[in-house]
């Protein structure tokens, strides 16, 4: 039987997803399940893996009895993952000692300050590419050998396993088998060694983690074992962080090519080839996708840590919209806002400001201020970080951005894509299908399982609307300049 279609899980931070494609990227169907957020404290955020498993689980069959094609006729699994949220497993029960840590949560910062006093701030720069902060997987495990009783023992004893969610997923799926993960994933533990593309001793040694917790690192295009599926074993031979997927699956495997995802988060990213370019302006440098045949890629990588995740608080918090799409109406029908700005700085403010302890904020507000008006400032606050990192890259790169090509779920808001058009002064590309973040993870899986090469990509990914900068100049400079100002007096450091 052909194999013409290729899965791929979708594993976010709010939402666990199975998606079908077909042999011409297009997509057959979709199961989605929201996940359970945990808050135990302030600042803390916990999922519970074991429910993060079962929803792909559940998801994938759905997908598959939805979709109404034979097991025997898919070609590959592609996984795509939030990262840096970290499991940590019982090797003999294949059990999670602890709730997964996922990457927003702020409870490592003291830890986070010990390795500053210890000096290692520029060598986890140089050597992993990151700046030292509890957003990484490396002390979010440390948390969890300290606080776990006898964990630190366990793990010394070798019971003990480490993964971001990719590994997690692929470790419970082949059933024990394979313990691993990609550069990608790799590239966000702050344990990784980006220049030398080993697990770092140093950094395992200040954080007291050992080695035979952590997965083997493989190319994102790779075989990473299989599922079996009612009898029939289905290779899962791409494995992505999100990020790196959306990147992949925008075309941005060239230098020069720059992508934002309006999730959660909004990140943003620019493929800077085979050179590490360390940042001077707050911003990471990461790992891109890795082919069996290529060299790894590096890229420039900048976090807002608060994108979809500040329309959700609009929503569920403020009780100021009954769904995210709402605001698209609102913004058009609210006229241009007069000096108000919403800093969402919910989990700290991430690059290029790097301020943990910042608090969301509301500026400028008058009597005349109403709930339209915050929503708007809101929906905008996304454009504005935006703006702040794509400044930062093109700075670090030497070189300014052409166009942006944009996914995500808020890329679906058309005022918000024509905002940030304007206030970059760049076109920004939408393509038809924006599930990038899957379909990157597919074609992983689908190159490895050779039913696709890296140029077929550019076909299969259609434009659907280009935006083009209308603001003038002068309006672009003030809005920016009072933006400035609401981030000046938001940072705490």
């Amino acid at each position: 039987m052909k194999k013409k279609y290729v899965i791929a899980f979708d594993q976010g931070t709010t939402s666990t997803r199975t998606i079908v494609f077909d042999e011409k990227g297009s997509i057959i169907a979709i199961s989605q399940k929201e996940l359970t957020q945990h808050y135990p404290q302030s600042g803390w955020v916990e999922h519970d893996p074991l429910e993060i498993y079962n929803d792909q689980l559940e998801t994938f069959n759905t997908a598959l009895s939805d979709s109404g094609i034979n097991p025997e006729e898919i070609a590959a699994i592609g996984i795509t993952n939030q990262r840096e949220t970290t499991v940590v497993w019982d090797k003999d029960t294949g059990e999670p000692i602890h709730n997964a840590i996922v990457w927003l949560d702020k409870r490592t910062i003291e830890i986070c300050k010990k390795l500053k006093q210890q000096g290692l701030s520029s060598y986890i720069k140089k050597n992993t590419g990151l700046v030292i902060d509890s957003y990484f997987s490396g002390t979010k495990l440390k948390w969890i050998l300290d606080h776990v009783k006898g964990a630190q023992e366990k793990a010394e004893q070798g019971k003990l396993l480490f993964g971001t969610i990719d590994s997690w997923l692929i470790y419970k799926f082949t059933k024990g088998k394979k313990h691993v993960t990609d550069h990608t994933n790799a590239s966000r533990t702050m344990i990784y060694n980006i220049k030398e593309l080993c697990w770092d001793d140093k950094l395992l040694n200040a954080l007291n983690i050992p080695k035979s917790m952590l997965p083997s690192v493989e190319n994102s295009s790779s075989d990473f074992g299989s599922i079996n599926y009612n009898g029939i074993e289905i290779p899962i031979y791409g494995v992505a962080g999100d990020q790196q997927a959306s990147l992949f699956g925008q075309g941005g495997f060239e230098s020069g090519i720059a992508k934002s995802t309006y999730g959660t988060g909004c990140f943003i990213l620019l493929n800077t080839g085979n050179k590490q370019v360390i940042s001077k302006k707050g911003l990471l440098t990461t790992l891109t996708c890795s082919l069996d045949s290529e060299s790894v890629n590096y890229a420039l990588e900048g976090s807002v840590f608060a994108g979809g995740a500040s329309i959700q608080w609009l929503r569920d918090r403020m009780q100021l919209i009954e769904k995210a799409s709402d605001t698209e109406a609102i913004c058009k029908s609210t006229p241009p806002l007069k000096n108000i700005y919403v800093v969402p700085a919910f989990a700290g403010l991430g690059a290029p400001h790097w301020d943990s302890k910042a608090k969301g904020s509301i500026y400028g507000m008058t009597l005349d201020t109403g709930k339209n008006e915050v929503i708007k400032a809101t929906v905008e606050a996304l454009a504005y970080q935006t703006k702040d990192v794509i400044g930062a890259m093109e700075k670090d790169n030497g070189k300014k951005i052409t166009t942006l090509k944009v996914d995500g779920g808020a890329s679906a808001n058309n005022y918000l894509m024509q905002f940030q058009s304007d206030l970059l002064n760049v076109n920004v590309d939408r393509p038809k299908m924006i599930e990038v973040t899957a379909f990157g993870a597919a074609l992983l899986a689908g190159i490895k399982a050779g039913l696709w090469r890296k140029s077929d990509i550019a076909s299969i990914r259609e434009v659907d609307t280009i935006f083009n900068p209308e603001m003038s100049k002068k309006t672009r400079k003030q809005n920016y300049k009072g933006w400035k100002k609401a981030i000046k007096r938001t940072k705490r450091k």
